[in-house]
């Protein structure tokens, strides 16, 4: 069933402060559903497992290009190195060098100051006027 998802750069302006989130990745060149791809299970079970909140999201947003959703989860963490739930994520999605530990996703923060180059984005009625425009 279609939903509509918030763009992680709206989610980090809400938020107000810079945000985490995981993007999967098509491996076999295949049209895939995100949402039933065992590595994005395995992650979206493991931060239940441990309490820690996420939901589905868009990737970054843009007035000049349509992206169709790579299954990216916004984790409710904060970008911390100090946070220990940061630490944990961290620690189960990359290797100590910042490598990804899972082939198929890449782990991202993405600072407020890059979402608020977006903030026209939140007007009123932004996205209905420029889809009168496309």
């Amino acid at each position: 069933m279609p939903r509509l998802l918030e763009h992680i750069d709206a989610i980090a302006r809400k938020q107000r402060r810079d945000v985490l989130y995981v993007e999967f990745h098509d491996t076999d060149g295949c049209a895939v559903d995100f949402s039933a791809l065992p590595l994005r299970r395995q992650i979206t079970e493991w931060l239940d497992s441990q309490g820690i909140r996420w939901q589905p999201c868009g990737g970054v947003a843009s007035e000049h290009r349509l992206s169709a959703y790579a299954g990216q989860i916004y984790i409710d963490l904060p970008f911390d190195p100090e946070d220990p739930g940061f630490r944990k994520v961290q620690a189960y999605l990359e290797h100590p060098d910042g490598t990804m530990k899972f082939h198929g996703a890449t782990f991202y923060a993405l600072p407020l100051q890059v979402a608020m180059r977006n903030a026209h984005h939140d007007e009123p009625g932004f996205w209905e006027r420029w889809a009168d425009r496309f």
